[in-house]
């Protein structure tokens, strides 16, 4: 893991030299040497990284060589974010002319390369200590390098595997194959049945599983089946591993289809032909093992030769990977996944207890059926440490391996670490180092995903390239990871993306493995007290620390802990424990070196042991990029010095019930890219610095107006360019359309999720504004100058007071791409607005329209042809409903339907919630085949009454729906 921190090191050495000459500054004399003998030094360490890497493994001295490195490589980074640092600030509050004479261009004197301790030194400090700082790392190198020439490490090993994995037979005794009896059965019948005619060429079935589940195993037991074994004229048994070698898996094919016939075969398409000519006229089945190629085009030349044979012929893949099985065009995937404790202890027990005496059976089963729990169903693990006990007799012996965790385990290694291993190795160097971050969760941890990547962000480990954003590319290592079985136990959202998921804890141990066990999850309960010695002397660099009612965490913790000080991510979770006022000043002292402070309360009501004040010494967390303060109900300010947090890109505040006000310098904060501030009723404006904030991408609550000269305004907007996704309050207390049209909206590419809620700010019950006069129609107004942006998909308009009953027709028609729309509160509503013609609207939500009486054709926008042709009202909408229209009494498309008009054609859930007048739901979307699921909930007397089983007379019309629920 160690080349996944070292190439961007590197990368910004060069950067920063090149940004150097650009301005035309200097480096104080000697550094520039000392920077270039730096990157000396990492290009020849780096040049052995990989061999050095691959034994570790097995050689203890190299791992902490590796060690080492890594500790040199993190201070590098610090140091070179001290200096980026620095640059920012310049950039942003410029400097004092007379003190800092050596920073104006084209001076040949020192750069500004400041320390963590502060930036208002005077700058021949600062340059004195940057050199001393680059002289130190230099001189750790040179010890490393020294080092490194005694373990005679091979230069550029780039292309060889750093752990060969056996190559697979087709042999197998069945009686070690224990549980899968599904899978078994499954794959078999798959391999018998016959394929449809259209099937053109061979049929491919894949089985998928992480490393060590067993899948060869099962592919060994159907390959040697009988009914298997006399369904096909040829067997073949290749296996494949990675480099996806093209000639030596064509020879193979060939050497086992007709042996000793490839020897004398040289060119590729020579080795086809003649894989083309083996399997024309025969039902063969080809076993492809260990697949890892994701390249479709080195597979298509063997698939386009093995379409000779015979139909009915099968292709059986193991693979890793799920994107392996859909490039190589699999019909049928199954997925192999862990074996039942009673299972995997058949497993174990046949290796380990099989030949033992009885007398030592019974003494030796209660722990092993102990350390069987801790191979949570792992074939693998169960097996490696099965072969491990086999030669051990005593309880003690047993007992060590019990209390023991994976990555001390040297003498197992070669079963249990290499599967994991070969997938790590085959990762990108920068997932690499997402994974072995999840090593800070506790095991069984459910880790969501999108607070996972907002972690990755933090510590730098995404960057955006091309059109990417960051978010986009976390979503993306997030899924290498996935599909590489690294994370199991997927949660999914309606959109069928995965939102949670876990990792199997042998996985969890060899992240833990990776990163040296820098990263730790430590749980304090009532009564208990964090222990200094709980931390030792190794150095963490992630901790999530919970804190349960009652916990004690001395304040001289932060201080005295050596391990800590380089600390990079503090989680704290804290249920009531007591935040005393010299906690914080301490921990911002001493941690300088934190990207990410997470200092959530637990999920209750305010405590008075919350959090009250944000201490100003905050700023010596100059490396900081996320800061979480969700929940801490008694914070009503953050202090001015927060905003000289220049690299912080996330702040959540969000449910900070008491928080008033914002710092007024935030315009500072240039890199923010996400303002988290939901549920945050006291907060009553925005400082008008928010305006400079272009890299902002989210603001939960964008507040606007409020009578406040400090306050921003809708035209504060304007250069925030890059919003995804906002939400705008207080817009019952703005009367200026000019200054609605100064936001520019609908230059606004990126935005695409959106609300609109045209409420007063209040301070306690008393109104700030006032309501405007004519308020009806400024809305009117305010809402036309507004423009909606372009690609918006989800759109959320509350408040709303216009008297024409609807937006601007033209308004609603522009949103092409809008899914997701939700109407509120619009009190002077009478009709709903013609929504019939948004082509892409798939859900659709209208509440508390008071008054309106009745639905009808004018809903629907549209109206039949004159030429007779067919006319779609809301041709993709899925769901539809209708909360709190205390008013309506009827809802009938009748005249419509008389034309040519199909409305609601995909149309799979209605839900209808409080409307106490409504009479009937038009029998057309009741009788649709595409209805799904029917919700009747709350205040609806009328339609319970109607449509309730079997005593409602409409029963009938809906008991075809499969999920109907009347409550």
């Amino acid at each position: 893991m160690v080349d996944a921190i070292l190439s961007p090191i590197l990368e910004q050495l060069t950067s920063m030299a090149v940004e150097e000459a650009k301005e035309q500054v200097r480096l104080v004399t000697g550094v520039g040497k000392e920077v270039k003998k730096l990157t000396s030094s990492l290009r020849v360490i780096e040049a052995v990284l990989h061999d050095a890497e691959k034994r570790q493994v097995k050689e203890e001295t190299v791992r902490l060589w590796l060690d080492q490195l890594r500790d040199a490589c993190y201070d590098m980074e610090d140091l070179l974010g001290e200096w980026n640092t620095a640059r920012l600030k310049l950039q942003i509050d410029g400097v004092d002319d007379h003190e800092n004479d050596a920073l104006v261009p084209n001076k040949k004197v020192c750069s500004f390369f400041p320390t963590a301790s502060c930036f208002a030194c005077k700058p021949l400090v600062l340059r004195r200590d940057i050199a001393l700082k680059i002289k130190e790392i230099n001189e750790t190198l040179d010890d490393i390098a020294k080092q490194k020439d005694m373990f005679g490490f091979v230069v550029n090993v780039t292309n060889e595997r750093a752990d060969q994995r056996v190559p697979s037979i087709s042999s197998i005794d069945e009686s070690e194959i224990f549980g899968r009896e599904k899978e078994k059965n499954e794959l078999v019948n798959r391999l018998l049945c016959e394929s449809s005619k259209e099937q053109k060429g061979p049929c491919i079935i894949s089985l998928v599983g992480m490393g060590g589940i067993g899948k060869t195993t099962l592919a060994q037991f159907a390959y040697n089946n009988g009914d298997v074994e006399r369904n096909f004229d040829k067997r073949t048994w290749v296996c494949v591993s990675e480099p996806f070698d093209e000639f030596r898996i064509a020879r193979a094919i060939i050497e086992s289809l007709k042996p000793g016939s490839a020897k004398d075969l040289v060119e590729f398409q020579s080795l086809m032909q003649h894989i083309q000519e083996c399997v024309a006229g025969k039902k063969f089945l080809l076993v492809l093992d260990d697949v890892w190629n994701e390249d479709y085009y080195k597979w298509e030349p063997f698939y386009k030769c093995l379409k000779n044979g015979l139909h009915g012929s099968k292709i059986l893949i193991t693979t890793r990977k799920e994107t392996v099985a859909r490039i190589m065009g699999s019909t049928h995937v199954i997925s192999v996944n862990v074996l039942s404790e009673m299972e995997c202890w058949s497993v174990f027990q046949s290796l380990a207890i099989s030949g033992k005496t009885i007398g030592k059976r019974e003494n030796l089963e209660k722990i092993g059926r102990e350390i069987v729990k801790k191979c949570k169903g792992l074939p693998l693990a169960a097996k490696t440490i099965a072969s491990l006990l086999r030669s051990k007799n005593t309880e003690k012996e047993w007992q060590n391996i019990l209390e023991s965790e994976i990555w001390e385990l040297e003498a197992i290694e070669k079963g249990l670490l290499a599967p994991l291993l070969l997938s790590y190795k085959e990762l990108p160097s920068k997932v690499k180092r997402c994974f072995s971050y999840c090593a800070v969760f506790p095991k069984d941890y459910e880790i969501r995903k999108h607070k996972l990547i907002e972690l990755w962000m933090a510590q730098g480990y995404l960057s955006e390239k091309g059109g990417n954003e960051m978010e986009d590319i976390g979503d993306e290592y997030f899924n290498i990871l996935a599909n590489r079985s690294f994370f199991q136990d997927f949660d999914k959202g309606d959109d069928g993306e995965i939102s949670n998921c876990k990792m199997h804890d042998i996985v969890h141990d060899f992240a833990q493995y990776l990163c040296s066990n820098k990263c730790l999850t430590v749980e304090i309960h009532s009564g208990e007290e964090l222990a200094i010695s709980s931390f030792g002397e190794k150095k963490i660099l992630h901790l999530l620390l919970t804190l349960r009612r009652g916990a004690s965490v001395p304040i001289s913790i932060w201080g005295n802990v050596k391990g800590l000080r380089g600390l990079r991510s503090l989680l704290v979770k804290s249920d009531e424990y007591s935040w005393s006022s010299e906690v914080l000043p301490q921990l911002f002292e001493k941690l300088t070196c934190l990207r990410a402070l997470k200092l959530k309360a637990g999920d209750r009501q305010s405590s008075v042991n919350d959090i009250k004040k944000i201490p100003t010494n905050i700023e010596k967390l100059l490396h900081l990029k996320y800061l979480n303060l969700k929940g801490q109900k008694k914070i009503e300010k953050l202090p001015e010095t927060l905003c000289e947090l220049y690299n912080l890109e996330r702040l959540n505040v969000d449910e900070c019930e008491n928080l008033r006000e914002l710092p007024r310098g935030i315009g500072k904060l240039r890199k923010l890219m996400y303002l988290h501030n939901e549920d945050t009723d006291c907060l009553r404006y925005l400082p008008v610095g928010i305006g400079e904030l272009i890299s902002l991408r989210e603001v939960t609550k964008f507040v606007v107006g409020g009578g406040y000269d400090r306050a921003c305004s809708l035209g504060s907007l304007k250069k925030l360019n890059l919003l995804r996704q906002c939400s705008i309050r207080g817009l019952g207390g703005v009367s200026d359309a000019g200054e609605a049209r100064r936001a520019e909206l609908e230059k606004k590419k990126y935005l695409v999720e959106l609300e609109l809620y045209f409420d007063h700010l209040r301070d306690g019950d008393e109104e700030l504004a006032g309501r405007r006069e004519n308020e009806e129609d400024e809305d009117e107004r305010l809402l036309e100058a507004l423009g909606p942006p372009p690609n918006l998909k989800k759109l959320r308009i509350n408040g709303y007071r216009g008297r024409r009953n609807v937006v601007p027709i033209n308004w609603f028609m522009s949103l092409t791409n809008l899914k997701d729309l939700s109407l509120f509160w619009w009190r002077n509503c009478e009709h709903l607005p013609p929504l019939g013609k948004l082509p892409s609207l798939e859900g659709l939500l209208i509440g508390g329209m008071l008054g309106v009486k009745r639905v009808g054709n004018e809903f629907l926008g549209v109206e039949s042809d004159t030429d007779g042709s067919s006319v779609i009202a809301f041709p993709k909408l899925k769901q539809l409903e209708f909360r709190f229209i205390k008013e309506l009494e009827e809802w009938d498309f009748g005249t419509a339907m008389k034309g040519e008009i199909i409305i609601m054609p995909r149309l799979s859930r209605l839900t209808i919630l409080r409307c106490p007048k409504l009479k009937a739901l038009p029998d057309h979307l009741l009788q649709k085949s595409t209805l799904q699921n029917l919700e009747i909930f709350g205040e609806c007397p009328i339609l319970q009454e109607r449509y309730r089983e079997e005593t409602g007379d409409d029963w009938p019309k809906i008991r075809h729906i499969p999920k109907i629920s009347i409550a």
